[in-house]
């Protein structure tokens, strides 16, 4: 693998492979290039859920973030009018 980030697909094959193999999970781990705490993390995470799954739930996460961001704007927006109309009136 050796990559910094994982897709959720790929994470979530990971997992699939990972429960399908008899090998310990350090052998494992060391096998995929990945930390145990990453392995345990992403199981915390994406376990149990197929590909599709994993994918929407990045998505989502994504429309999200975007969502608070859009909020923030506005509620700076909304506090510097308030600003201008205290000063102005």
């Amino acid at each position: 693998m050796n990559k910094k980030h994982q897709t959720p697909e790929q994470i979530v094959r990971i997992l699939r492979e990972a429960e399908t193999t008899a090998e310990p999970i350090e052998d494992f781990c060391r096998r995929k290039e990945i930390s145990k705490v990453t392995f345990y993390r992403w199981r915390a995470k994406y376990g149990g859920m197929d590909v599709s799954e994993a994918k929407r739930l990045k998505e989502l996460e994504q429309e999200n973030a975007q969502l608070k961001r859009l909020l923030a704007d506005t509620m700076l927006a909304n506090d510097s009018l308030k600003d201008y109309l205290a000063k102005k009136g």
